[in-house]
């Protein structure tokens, strides 16, 4: 479970950086990615191409942005990581019993991303909702590619997809909303009267797409880590509730 990769510092603007970006840390990006499975990879691209859209080919441009909403992709890429990595260990696992229902090998599979199952989770852990809560990437709208470990979940019936979605520890959940809010401090979220969100309290900060990249591989990975560390540790002490 060793990274060798630091976590990005609490997100501030830096002194020194005269255009006041948040993004002064090193990418590490390829460090990143070699963490993961290549079937894992491929959904992992999937999302940063739903998040950053046509940005993917322009890293250096600086977009200023809701720093409650860059906590919320944050949040919910922590998520999806948790989710993924425990797709993927039952999907290598098949694939390595050679069991691994037909049809995976065709090309023509499915493009449709299962993004909801990230936001499934978030529904059903509200102790983290006042980050991921309300981030859909169908927001971002961008052409997806298929791959196999996609259409392995979407083979999933729904009870099982929920299931597979769902974090299983409120220790886990209390590490996903500590280390959100220690990145991005805890979200001011004022209703007005009319029952609408105030927003002018929400800090813009400037980041480059590249730094937004950095920091979705890092949560996506973080949440892979998360469901590798709850595993280990409830295998001896057994606080996970089925």
């Amino acid at each position: 479970m060793e990274a060798n990769v630091s976590l990005v510092p609490s997100i501030t603007p830096s002194s020194s950086d005269p255009s006041g970006r948040v993004d002064t840390w090193p990418t590490k990006v390829e460090k990143l990615e070699k963490l993961h499975s290549s079937e894992m990879y491929e959904m992992i691209h999937n999302h940063l191409a739903l998040i950053l859209g046509p940005r993917m080919g322009d890293l250096a441009s600086v977009a200023q942005i809701s720093k409650l909403r860059v906590g919320q992709v944050y949040a919910a890429s922590v998520m999806y990581g948790y989710f993924l990595k425990r797709v993927d260990q039952r999907f290598q696992l098949e694939k390595s019993m050679k069991i691994l229902p037909g049809g995976l090998d065709d090309s023509k599979t499915s493009v449709e991303q299962p993004e909801n199952v990230t936001f499934k989770a978030v529904s059903s852990h509200p102790e983290v909702g006042s980050f991921a809560g309300g981030v859909s990437a169908k927001g971002f709208g961008s052409e997806i590619k298929p791959s196999r470990l996609r259409t392995y979940v979407m083979s999933f019936d729904s009870e099982t997809l929920q299931r597979y979605a769902t974090i299983r520890s409120r220790e886990a959940v209390g590490i996903i909303e500590k280390h959100t809010e220690a990145l991005f401090g805890k979200p001011e979220i004022v209703i007005t009267p009319e029952g609408t969100v105030d927003s002018s309290k929400d800090e813009q900060i400037k980041i480059s797409f590249g730094g937004m990249k950095r920091l979705v591989l890092e949560a996506v990975t973080f949440g892979s880590f998360l469901w590798d560390v709850e595993s280990h540790v409830d295998a001896r002490y057994h606080f996970v509730l089925n």
